[in-house]
């Protein structure tokens, strides 16, 4: 960061909202249904219940809000003649400002569901549930939640969120599905504590490595490398020094091949292959698979011979 200092208290200013000039590109937008509750809220309540923040631009004479733009829009479409704001009154780079914006659109607090359901439910009208302004999807989410179950239980989590890319997500979804055809509704599992530290440590050598900011972007890292070191997974399946089978099972083929496709061409030859033995009856239907013991078999058969 290269500005370290902190920055003076800001002062309190009332003024009106229309001398104020808002951001001209914020990132932070606000459906047009909750805006327009918003609106009526700010109506009902006759001024602003939060406080926005604006810095005086001395060099242009421009009050520019940095953080509560809807607020401000808000108050001037339900004709607040002033509002109070919180005012900066030194100077402050273009990083800096940016810096504040986003920080006070991404630094927020979450609701506990138990909670806010055991809240919501004390609101006995109509018209202050309506104030409250949560949406359909979150009122849904609330009716699925038990207030004894979580409220009583006083969990200690943390909440871990990746978002990915278009292209990573078929992949992250197979896995996630794959995970949970293998659970049953009652089953939880855990990883052991000494477990937590090394993949915070291999998701921040990945970020370093290729300056990503993004966790599950990093996390797209680690799965290639990973890919690229599938067949060391043998190593749990056969015997280092002799190569035999060390326990039972179905063996997945990228821990004999390394990789999880091959070549469209190649593909077809097999394909053309097995099918001709099982019609010539030296495969079954159902059990291809068992081809490739037979080209084995041959092959190292006639390496003998040879």
């Amino acid at each position: 960061m290269e500005e370290t200092n902190r920055l003076d208290p800001p002062q309190m200013v009332e003024g009106d909202p229309r001398t104020l000039t808002l951001l001209d590109v914020n990132a932070r937008f606000l459906p047009h249904e909750q805006f327009r509750q918003l609106v009526a809220n700010i109506e009902r309540d006759g001024h602003l219940t939060s406080t926005p923040l604006v810095w005086n631009d001395r060099e242009s004479g421009r009050l520019v809000v940095l953080s509560g733009n809807h607020r401000v829009l808000a108050a001037i479409e339900a004709g607040l003649p002033t509002i109070w704001w919180m005012q900066i009154d030194e100077p402050l780079a273009r990083q800096r400002q940016i810096a504040l914006q986003l920080s006070h659109n991404a630094i927020a607090g979450q609701d506990d569901p138990a909670i806010l359901k055991e809240l919501y439910d004390e609101l006995e009208s109509v018209e202050w549930r309506q104030y409250t302004g949560l949406d359909d999807k979150t009122l849904e989410l609330l009716e699925k939640v038990d207030v004894a179950s979580l409220g009583e239980a006083n969990l200690d989590f943390a909440s871990v969120q990746f978002m990915f890319l278009p292209d990573e997500l078929e992949r992250a979804e197979a896995a996630f599905d794959a995970a949970r055809s293998a659970a049953t509704a009652d089953e939880r599992w855990l990883a052991g504590l000494e477990q937590y530290e090394p993949v915070l440590d291999a998701l921040e050598t990945s970020r370093a490595a290729y300056k990503i900011g993004n966790s599950a972007t990093a996390l797209g890292v680690i799965l290639t490398v990973f890919e690229r070191h599938l067949g060391e997974l043998a190593e749990g399946w056969f015997d280092a020094v002799s190569g035999e089978p060390c326990r039972e099972g179905m063996v997945p083929l990228e821990t004999v091949f390394g990789v999880r496709q091959v070549p469209v061409e190649t593909a077809a030859a097999i394909r053309n292959a097995v099918a001709r033995m099982v019609k010539e009856d030296l495969a079954v239907h159902g059990e291809e698979w068992k081809v490739l013991d037979l080209m084995a078999a041959k092959f190292l058969r006639d390496e003998l011979i040879e």
